[in-house]
């Protein structure tokens, strides 16, 4: 396999001539690749495209592949006007919070990939986010691609590894790069998938366990991420569909099959998030319904005490009346009587609640 080395030398300037920080502060890595294999040695952005170049005029394939980290709006201008990209691609590349979208500017397609990455927890209840997004752009063309990521967890460099190890799919160009990006992505989706999956059934099995309190902003928060998912996974599908049906005399058949296979993991995650946002919804329905059985029999329960405690209170609050003349009030006995009444009547009330299941 070629080596290569890091673009980022320890003797880069923080700032340029110009004012603003070169685009070696943000470039990740830049490598050239030759007939499917990289070519070993370290190359500015402009310098890359001029080595490309002249493989090319040789007679042979290559392409340049620049990688960004978050640049700012006058590094990617400079990446820009070395490759010829469109003003408003660069607009999406520098800002971010794009949709997944496919576009192209002449010769050149702009794919918006979202990233995704499950937060590690030990339960919903103690988790305030279970899924963290992040963006992929990347600029294809006949012979550059330049990626530009937001966020730290998108990186790229099992996919350099993967091309460097695999000339044959090097060797397609650069919209092969596209498609093992979109697929690095896609693998992506289906890992969280599974891991957001293990916390619905948790979810699923706390809502219907018996004797046991539901807290329906769990299911909520769970939801909320869900549709965060949902927003970046869904509309991938589209972008994919584009990309297979369209766009012919840029992509390849050999790289359109290998696409094919993306937007059939992509659309298997789509369908699973969709079912997560129906069962989600169902969730909290029968939590709703559950809250509303556990108040009843609250309140039941609340209304049973409350009649027992009646009887007492409403024969000691005839007996406190200051009447002269009253059935019993000068018999020894009556004291204790008018407690055996009490305790008696309250002892039917509460055997009569307890066989109705009201206590």
């Amino acid at each position: 396999m070629p080596s290569f080395r890091p673009t980022r030398q320890a003797s880069t300037p923080a700032i340029g001539a110009d004012g603003h920080a070169p685009v070696t502060n943000v470039t990740v890595d830049c490598g050239i690749y030759c007939q499917g294999t990289r070519l070993a040695g370290t190359y500015s952005t402009a310098a890359a495209l001029d080595e490309v170049r002249e493989v090319e005029r040789d007679g042979k394939k290559a392409f340049v592949w620049i990688g960004l980290h978050e640049p700012d709006e006058a590094q990617m201008q400079s990446v820009a006007e070395v490759f010829g990209l469109h003003e408003l691609a660069v607009e999406d590349a520098v800002h971010a919070h794009q949709r997944p979208k496919l576009e192209r500017y002449d010769d050149t397609l702009f794919l918006v990939l979202k990233t995704v990455n499950y937060v590690e927890h030990e339960s919903v209840a103690n988790a305030r986010d279970i899924v963290e997004t992040g963006e992929i752009m990347i600029f294809a063309g006949a012979n550059f691609v330049v990626t530009v990521r937001h966020g730290d967890h998108s990186g790229l460099a099992s996919v350099r590894h993967r091309l460097d190890a695999s000339p044959g799919l090097a060797e397609l160009g650069p919209y092969a790069v596209m498609h093992a990006i979109a697929d690095h992505v896609v693998d992506g989706y289906l890992e969280v998938t599974e891991l957001v999956e293990a916390d619905v059934d948790a979810m699923q099995e706390e809502i219907f366990s018996p004797n046991r309190q539901t807290n329906v902003e769990y299911i909520y928060l769970l939801k909320r991420e869900v549709v965060e998912l949902r927003r970046s996974v869904s509309p991938l599908t589209l972008a994919l569909q584009r990309l297979l049906s369209d766009h012919d005399d840029l992509v390849s058949v050999e790289v359109r099959r290998y696409m094919g296979d993306v937007f059939d993991h992509n659309t298997k995650a789509s369908d699973r998030i969709a079912s997560f946002d129906e069962m989600l919804t169902s969730l909290v329905q029968a939590a709703l319904g559950k809250v509303a059985m556990q108040q009843n029999t609250d309140m039941r329960k609340i209304s049973a005490w409350v009649a027992i405690a009646a009887v007492p209170t409403a024969i000691a609050g005839v007996y406190g009346m200051n009447f002269d003349h009253m059935p019993e009030l000068d018999w020894s006995w009556g004291y204790p009587a008018v407690l055996l009444l009490m305790a008696t009547v309250c002892t039917l009330l509460y055997r009569t609640f307890r066989s109705n299941n009201w206590l």
